[in-house]
């Protein structure tokens, strides 16, 4: 297996691997490695040894040489440039009002370039930017757009539990945090208990993660039944971490048992059968049905009916009941119902039409009947 040393780049950067060469290196020394950058100035934080190939991303480079007084001397020149390029940047976010907090300026070791090092509640368009900056430094700039646990990294503070971040004091890389982990532990999910200064599930979650997975196959579930000396008891609560089960007798009282004084085998979970244990840390028959409390029966359910009545019981009516047919109406479409209603109006206009002809022929009738002849007197 090949021999590599462990070098850090930044404060509580992540550390990468390369090759010592023939140099004889310890923690804490500065040396100046090959990058993909070129050159670059680094601190050893794991001494040398031997680490499997698939761990190593090829092709291995290399340590240049130990820093010297010189190199020591130009580092320092970057942190005052660094500062400097720091201010410049700030004034001149302001100056073209981006929505973006800057966080860092870094320049390279030979001085060739800068990375300023910002966050931003969604994407930035910050090319004139880079050219206005760049124009001022007289340097090739970069800008690098970072979440809110490196913002937290790199400028530092204090959890609640009165300790320095564990990610600006020795976490090297993120490693994923979830709900189930904080699950597992018995909090109570309250995401703003647990949530660090970055506003994301705190690290720390993850340390004692296996722990609790441990400790939960040595113990019951809650539910479980479990057998003690007043009889039997089922399990409310359970305590990880001591070790205490908290049951409830028959009577409602409530016991705090340890964990050693009970025999974990042969468990029964509530209303079933079943043991409580993966299969891992379970025996082939653990459990005894007769220990175990019966199903609880539903008054409401329907009996199951196990065997069919012989095919001649049968009936036609049972087998398809007759039914009286439904005669639906067709609703006629709409431009066809008013056609219908328009021919319905045109009819009734012409049936009042041929009454009102008959009503004035019936008066011109009587009026002609009542004109007086030629030879009356009106």
């Amino acid at each position: 297996m090949p021999i590599v040393v462990g070098v850090s780049f930044r404060r509580v950067g992540k550390v990468y691997y390369f090759d010592p060469v023939e140099l004889t290196l310890q923690e804490g020394d500065f040396v100046i490695a090959e990058t993909a950058r070129g050159a670059e100035f680094g601190e050893v934080v794991l001494e040398p040894r031997e680490i499997g190939e698939s761990q190593l991303v090829a092709p291995l480079k290399r340590i240049i040489r130990l820093a010297t007084g010189d190199d020591l001397q130009r580092e320092a020149t970057n942190r005052e440039r660094e500062a400097n390029a720091f201010q410049v940047c700030v004034r001149k976010i302001a100056e073209h009002n981006l929505p973006m907090k800057l966080l860092e300026a870094e320049y390279a070791f030979d001085g060739s370039q800068v990375t300023f090092s910002f966050s931003a509640d969604g994407r930035i368009d910050f090319r004139e930017l880079v050219k206005d900056v760049a124009g001022y430094l007289r340097i090739k700039v970069q800008l690098h757009q970072i979440g809110v646990r490196d913002e937290a990294k790199l400028i530092g503070g204090y959890g609640t539990c009165g300790r320095p971040l564990c990610c600006a004091t020795f976490l090297s890389s993120f490693d994923p945090v979830s709900m189930k982990m904080a699950k597992d532990q018995s909090l109570f999910l309250n995401p703003t208990k647990f949530s660090g200064c970055c506003g994301k599930l705190m690290c720390c979650l993850r340390y004692e993660h296996e722990f609790y997975k441990e400790a939960q196959r040595s113990m019951p579930s809650v539910g479980a039944i479990l057998p003690i000396e007043q009889g039997r008891g089922k399990v409310v609560d359970v305590n990880l971490v001591s070790g205490e089960i908290t049951v409830q007798t028959e009577e409602g009282a409530q016991l705090h048992v340890p964990a050693s004084s009970i025999d974990m085998h042969g468990l029964c979970r509530k209303h079933g059968i079943g043991c409580n244990f993966s299969e891992a840390h379970c025996e082939p028959v653990c459990v005894d049905p007769q220990d175990c409390e019966p199903l609880e029966e539903d008054e409401n359910d329907a009996p199951i009916v196990d065997e069919d009545p012989p095919l001649d019981e049968f009936e036609v009516s049972d087998i398809a009941p007759q039914q009286t047919p439904r005669i639906h109406k067709m609703r006629k479409p709409r431009a066809q119902t008013d056609t219908d209603n328009r021919s319905d109006n045109g009819k009734r206009g012409g049936q009042a039409g041929q009454r009102k002809n008959k009503e004035n022929n019936g008066r011109g009738d009587s009026q002609q009947r009542q004109k007086p002849t030629s030879g009356e007197q009106p």
